[in-house]
C-alpha cells in the first residue's frame, strides 16, 4: 500500500472483526512511528495499549463511571456555522448509515456510547504526555497518530480516533497508573480490522474543496 492509498483508505472505523491484533504487528507499527515529526525532538508522546482482560477491565470501569469534566475543549469551532455544518453533515452520514432516525434521541445517545467500549476493538491506545507540553507538542502529538494511523492500513489494520475518552481522564489515569499532576490524558484510539460489511464503515464523507482552504502563490 502507497502513502495515498493509507490516506484515501483511512477512516475512523465503528464497527470491528472478532480478530486479534498481533503483538508483532503492533509493535511494528508503532517503531516506524517513533519517526514521526517532531518539533525540537521533544517526541511528547507516550501510549499504553491494551487488550484482553487489561482492557475489558478498564471498560468495565469506564461504563460504570460517570464522564467527568472535561480538561480540553474539542467543540469550540460549532461557534461558526461553517465548522458547525461539517460535524453535523458527518454526524447525518453516521446516523444514516445505523439506521437511526434524527428524533430517536434514545439510540442515538445508545450509538454514541458505544464509544466507551471502543466500537469493541480488540486493541485500544490510550494517549497522554507530560503537561508541561503546550501547543506545539500537541500538534505534534497529532502528526504522530496521523503516522500511526496510516502505519495501521499499511498492516491492514484500521482504527477510530477517541477524544470521547478524555470524559474518563482520571478512570483511564488511574488504570494505568499515570499520576494525574504530571500528565494530560489526550486520546483513545481504537485498534482492529474493520468490518467490511458494516454501513457504519461504508457510509460517504466529504472534505471542503481544495480552493476553500489552500492558496497557491508566485506558480
Amino acid at each position: 500500500m502507497n502513502v495515498t492509498e493509507a490516506v484515501t483508505s483511512r477512516r475512523s472505523v465503528r464497527e470491528f472483526l472478532d480478530k486479534p491484533v498481533e503483538l508483532e504487528t503492533i509493535r511494528r507499527v508503532m517503531d516506524k512511528a517513533r519517526w514521526a515529526a517532531s518539533g525540537c525532538n521533544y517526541q511528547p508522546w507516550e501510549a499504553t495499549i491494551l487488550t484482553g482482560q487489561p482492557l475489558k477491565d478498564l471498560q468495565a470501569k469506564i461504563t460504570s463511571t460517570p464522564p467527568q469534566q472535561l480538561e480540553y475543549d474539542w467543540d469550540a469551532p460549532k461557534t461558526e456555522d461553517a465548522y458547525k455544518e461539517r460535524l453535523y453533515g458527518i454526524s447525518k452520514g453516521m446516523f444514516e448509515a445505523l439506521g437511526i432516525a434524527r428524533d430517536d434521541g434514545a439510540a442515538r445517545m445508545a450509538a454514541m456510547g458505544r464509544n466507551a467500549t471502543s466500537f469493541d476493538a480488540p486493541a485500544v491506545m490510550f494517549v497522554y504526555f507530560p503537561r508541561l507540553m503546550k501547543e506545539p507538542q500537541w500538534s505534534d502529538t497529532g502528526m504522530w497518530l496521523q503516522t500511526v494511523a496510516l502505519l495501521l492500513r499499511e498492516e491492514g489494520l484500521d482504527s477510530c480516533f477517541q477524544e470521547f475518552m478524555a470524559y474518563y481522564a482520571d478512570v483511564i489515569r488511574d488504570h494505568l497508573g499515570l499520576d494525574h499532576e504530571r500528565y494530560m490524558f489526550f486520546c483513545g484510539m481504537a485498534i482492529g480490522y474493520r468490518d467490511p460489511d458494516a454501513p457504519v464503515n461504508k457510509f460517504e464523507r466529504e472534505r471542503v474543496p481544495l480552493e476553500e482552504q489552500v492558496r497557491f502563490v508566485g506558480f
